[in-house]
């Protein structure tokens, strides 16, 4: 991501003070293969920042595009997202906290923290409507664009076998 430090200066050692930041940058090599975010669009945050004893707490919401493939017809789609974050970050974070390092020059570097939620609320089985119909398992044809016939003659799979045999005998 290419999100610079946020100086948190002001913030540090008064709990209780509080600041608002917008950041905008780009995301890279983040996504599955149903789903990423695009490195060329852009992925916006308004945070609040504010200064507790421990640290300093950053929330807000993060905003940007999804470039997905429907889990049933793979039909590729982008779709908008919108996720809340709440993360502390602290100046020694002990290692398996979920905490986030400051700076030591008083300083927060947001990227990681938006990587991390972005991440973990990548779809799993995206759709690209509610009643997808899916790809024909038997012709492969999609059928939300009618390339299905759907008189598919049904045979039973343990009897093909004998269906070629049968093909045979008759050339």
């Amino acid at each position: 991501m290419t999100v610079p430090p946020i100086d948190v200066t002001d913030l540090l050692g008064h709990p209780g003070a509080a600041r608002r930041v917008s950041v905008s940058g780009t995301v890279a090599d983040l996504g599955t293969s149903v789903a990423a975010v695009p490195e060329d669009a852009p992925v916006e945050a308004d945070l609040l920042l504010e200064s507790v004893v421990e640290g300093i707490v950053v929330s807000g919401t993060l905003r940007g595009r999804w470039h997905l493939r429907c889990a049933r017809c793979l039909d590729e789609f982008d779709a908008p997202f919108a996720l809340e974050v709440t993360e502390l970050f602290v100046a020694d974070p002990q290692e398996d906290a979920d905490e986030y390092p400051l700076e030591p020059h008083g300083a927060i570097d947001p990227e990681q923290m938006l990587r991390d939620a972005i991440g973990v609320e990548l779809p799993f089985s995206p759709l690209c409507r509610p009643d997808c119909a899916g790809l024909c398992p038997v012709c492969g044809g999609n059928r939300n664009l009618g390339q299905c016939p759907g008189n598919h003659p049904q045979r039973d799979p343990r009897w093909a076998p004998l269906g070629d045999l049968l093909e045979q005998i008759d050339n």
